[in-house]
């Protein structure tokens, strides 16, 4: 009985740890922005992580050990998508090689001018290295006739 209790408390310890490093992100909606590019016209939709703080700044150092982001051998460890709100949940953008936790106050994507972005979106941040993946809050982005 005791060695049942020692794993069960060992387990939980664990888990407490696994959590504490999968901290959930809080992502808000911080506006939009028009641009050109491409000789086309663009809306830029900001998000921001408000708890960027509470990532430790290893996960967004270069990480040549693990697979590339494309041609970038030097892609961090955590990489974060930003996701249709809506299931199937498809990916709309994903940032591979953000430097800093600080870089989560800077996230967007971008829908052509006078399209219907989507209505919800969410960010995934999957630390790589130790293979975990957590989900943001999932926000509105405001008015989709934009």
């Amino acid at each position: 009985m005791r060695l049942i209790t020692v794993l069960l408390t060992g387990l939980l310890v664990l888990g407490g740890a696994t959590q504490a490093a999968a901290q959930t992100p809080v992502l808000t909606f911080d506006g939009t922005e028009q641009y050109q590019a491409g000789g086309q016209q663009w809306v830029r939709y900001k998000l921001r992580v408000v708890n960027w703080a509470s990532y430790a700044d290893a996960l967004f150092t270069p990480a040549p050990n693990l697979p590339p982001c494309g041609l970038n051998p030097n892609s961090s460890r955590a990489w974060v998508y930003i996701r249709n709100g809506q299931s199937p949940y498809v990916r709309l953008y994903g940032f591979c090689a953000l430097g800093s936790p600080s870089d989560l106050q800077r996230l967007w994507f971008a829908v052509q001018k006078g399209k219907r972005p989507p209505r919800r979106v969410f960010i995934t941040i999957t630390d790589r290295l130790r293979n975990w993946t957590v989900w943001s809050n999932t926000v509105s982005i405001g008015d989709p006739s934009i």
